[in-house]
């Protein structure tokens, strides 16, 4: 799927799509405007400037922990922590990122969200 125009880009992991915020207000516009509730979101934590990932989820299905964890691999590599040998990336459902009054644009504050420890990689795939 193409991404070009868009304020994304867009990558096909195991018929999974996962959509990758290129600035921090395409961020803001896709965790806002793109990610419906029930998606998965992802970002690199420790306040550590990145691009928002989500892993759309339109049936509400169980995505397959090889696809997340892979998704937190683009998540890591599209962040000021691509040199780093290990990244935490914090993961949440669309429905549990809001954004604080008055921040700045593609700050967010997550809620109920998980940990997972991985290697930042492109993975070898091409995206727009």
């Amino acid at each position: 799927m193409a991404s070009k125009g868009r304020p994304y880009r867009t990558v096909i992991l195991d018929g999974w799509e996962v959509l990758v915020g290129r600035s921090a207000a395409d961020n803001e516009h896709l965790t806002f405007r793109v990610a419906a509730p029930r998606d998965l979101w992802m970002h690199v934590g420790g306040g550590t400037p990145g691009s928002h990932l989500v892993i759309r989820n339109p049936d509400d299905a169980d995505i397959p922990r090889d696809v997340v964890q892979r998704a937190a691999q683009l998540a890591a590599w599209y962040s000021k922590a691509r040199a780093a040998s290990r990244v935490e990336v914090h993961v949440c459902r669309a429905a549990d990122v809001s954004k604080p009054r008055g921040a700045p644009r593609g700050q967010v504050e997550i809620r109920r969200f998980k940990r997972i420890k991985v290697v930042p990689s492109a993975l070898g795939i091409a995206t727009d």
